[in-house]
């Protein structure tokens, strides 16, 4: 049997298959370049909010691998690490950042996976960041915090473990 992607309808490709791994030319398009290469633009943009001459430097370099995603996929994540440097020289405001992280998931979504956004996918990717945005919108002043945190992250990933640990029997 014949994979979905190489079937041909009347002999021909329908528009938006694959066809020995070439796209056929059609209307899923827009779904394979220009909708990941937006959340690639709006990923680079919004890390740049307010950035000095270095942070810029790093942003150009962003948005051309967000250009050639189009034609190399590995260059999506390269795009995505220079936007995290962007944000690290820029140091937008935490909003900015939230989004340019939700644009970040959305374009590797899209720009690696079928072109289908899940939504148990964008479901947490708004959560993480809204929990994010709010951690870091809200000051606390918690001393006793960093003794915690060690502790705590310990206890997840023992809990992360448990599934692959032997029972005891019972």
């Amino acid at each position: 049997m014949t994979p979905v992607s190489d079937r041909l309808v009347s002999g021909k490709p329908v528009s938006g298959q694959l066809v020995s791994g070439k796209l056929v030319s059609g209307t899923p398009v827009l779904a394979q370049l220009l909708l990941p290469s937006a959340f690639g633009v709006l990923m680079v943009g919004a890390a740049a909010q307010g950035a000095g001459p270095p942070a810029l430097v790093v942003a150009t370099a962003a948005l051309v691998a967000v250009l050639v995603a189009g034609r190399w996929r590995p260059a999506a994540t390269v795009a995505v690490l220079l936007s995290v440097i962007t944000v690290v020289l820029a140091d937008p405001a935490p909003m900015y950042t939230a989004l340019a992280g939700l644009a970040a998931t959305a374009y590797l979504v899209l720009r690696h996976g079928t072109n289908l956004a899940t939504v148990p996918t964008m479901f947490a990717a708004v959560g993480f960041a809204a929990v994010l945005t709010i951690a870091v919108a809200i000051p606390v002043q918690v001393p006793w915090l960093p003794l915690a945190a060690p502790l705590v992250l310990l206890a997840g990933y023992l809990l992360s473990l448990k599934p692959f640990l032997p029972s005891s029997g019972r």
